[in-house]
């Protein structure tokens, strides 16, 4: 049977529109590529891991979740925002039980996704998940600015911002501290400043070209400063034994799972709101994203690898460079697969303090100071709850510093809802009129029972509930209560009209 003219005609209008996707998918997928490579490096070296697992996480990134739908062009990999959950985890856990603790909560991510839970992490209060954001970033650039002068960091959140005057006070002494913190100095301002040059010159992305930089400065001058850790890919990948498993039972590692799973997830979800916002093709299917992320975090947890969330730096970069399908985003995992593969070597001569640099002027980008300044101005409760979420995460640590916040923020929505009010209108003679307007809940059951027990106690009453709401369970329970003793006492029995 011979193929009609018409269905010929659809097959080479979709050829044309596969050919005329794949060039803008092959150049976004580079400028990805180039995007992610030195901030895959970045967040596994600040997390206290091989190099080699950022990259690990960045190709599962690409060739696992970047094959799933969800979110079409969005790109995930390692990101900043756990880096110090998973620093802590290996100081706490050990490096052998990362990815025992990576694969349970991708687990628990597509059991999430599966029961259609994507669409409720738009619910949690943006307050809570910047002050979340601004946290790990004040963490982030402490933490940073230690490796930055090539000296440890200490291990609380405390401690690191405590301890910053001391450290920046004893690399003067230092030629081999102060030549490495320079170094990171000049990243962050290449990072800085790169937006400011040329068109022809922001082809190549500012965190490469700071990085490369800083290389090629170590490499000239010979400079005396710390460069990656090369193990070898292979070598790098340790997969989670039996025993590393049987970790997972303390509390400790649950709250940590929990802790991947839930601030990956909705980083990941908000940073899909964000990418949907930018461009007009299919919008994101949250429970469906939601999934390729649990899926992505499986492969990399049974890899020993990072935990993984959509970033929405890679993201904007990989749609303001055109990008029209998910090949991009799996392609650049293709890309970040054959450097690893074909260029080891080559991590060997970057230097640390320039990775670092990288992650401050991140860390930097998480805390939101202007943005800050308007929210006090404009909505003073929800600034409250970021500063307060952040402080913290800072103080205690991310687990229960989001906690705190979302319990604060639960606080603040109790303490914003409209009360009832209650008017009363006695003429002198006959039935007092009582009428009650708003949202009558259980917080305002003191002020409502007082106004109601000062009525007097010979005269008829006429409630009226028309004006509510909202009449919650503890609220009509004790306007039952009331009443029941108000007629008792011997007068006409209470009049009430229901409205709610």
């Amino acid at each position: 049977m011979q193929p009609s003219p018409a269905s010929v005609l659809d097959r080479a209008r979709s050829v044309f529109r596969a050919r005329d996707s794949a060039r803008p998918d092959f150049i976004a997928s580079v400028v990805v590529f180039l995007v992610a490579l030195p901030l895959c490096l970045g967040v596994a070296v600040a997390s206290g891991v091989p190099a080699e697992l950022g990259l690990v996480t960045g190709i599962v990134g690409g060739l696992v979740t970047g094959l799933l739908p969800g979110s079409s062009l969005q790109v995930s990999g390692p990101a900043a925002g756990l880096t110090v959950l998973v620093h802590e985890a290996v100081r706490e856990y050990g490096l052998a039980a990362l990815g025992a603790l990576v694969f349970t909560a991708g687990i628990l991510q597509l059991a999430m996704g599966a029961l259609r839970l994507g669409r409720f992490f738009r619910a949690i209060s943006v307050a809570v998940v910047e002050g979340m954001l601004a946290g790990i970033g004040l963490l982030l650039i402490a933490g940073q600015l230690y490796a930055m002068a090539d000296r440890e960091a200490p291990a609380s959140g405390l401690a690191k911002i405590a301890g910053l005057p001391g450290m920046l006070t004893g690399i003067i002494g230092s030629e081999r501290a102060l030549t490495a913190f320079g170094l990171g100095a000049g990243t962050i301002a290449v990072l800085v400043f790169w937006g400011r040059l040329p068109a022809k010159v922001r082809v190549v992305p500012a965190p490469l070209a700071a990085v490369a930089l800083a290389m090629a400065a170590s490499l000239l001058f010979s400079l005396p400063v710390a460069t990656v850790d090369v193990r070898g890919l292979i070598a790098a990948v340790q997969p989670p034994d039996a025993a590393a498993f049987g970790g997972l039972l303390s509390v400790g590692a649950i709250g940590t799972v929990l802790a991947f799973a839930l601030i990956a997830s909705a980083e990941s979800l908000f940073s899909a709101a964000a990418v949907d916002r930018m461009h007009d093709g299919p919008q994101t299917s949250y429970d469906k994203e939601l999934i390729a992320q649990g899926a992505g975090n499986t492969v990399s947890g049974l890899l020993g690898a990072l935990p993984m969330t959509a970033v929405i730096v890679r993201s904007s970069a990989n749609v303001r460079a055109g990008a029209r399908t998910k090949a991009s985003r799996v392609l650049h995992g293709v890309w970040l697969l054959l450097f690893a593969a074909l260029l080891p070597g080559a991590l060997g001569l970057i230097p640390v303090a320039a990775l670092a640099g990288v992650l401050v002027h991140a860390g930097g980008k998480l805390v939101p100071v202007r943005q800050l300044a308007k929210l006090w101005r404009e909505h003073r409760g929800e600034a409250v709850v970021l500063v307060v979420t952040a402080v913290a995460i800072v103080s205690v640590n991310m687990f229960e510093g989001v906690l705190i916040g979302l319990l604060l923020a639960v606080m603040k929505i109790a303490w914003e809802t409209p009360h009832a009010r209650v008017e009363v209108a006695d003429k002198g003679t006959g039935p007092i009129h009582v009428l009650l307007t708003g949202h009558a809940t259980f917080l305002c059951l003191p002020k409502l029972l007082d106004a109601l027990e000062s009525l007097p106690r010979d005269r008829p009453i006429e409630l009226d509930l028309a004006g509510l709401r909202h009449l919650d369970h503890a609220c009509r329970t004790s306007l039952k209560t009331w009443t029941a003793r108000h007629s008792a006492k011997g007068t006409a029995p209470v009049r009430v009209r229901s409205g709610a």
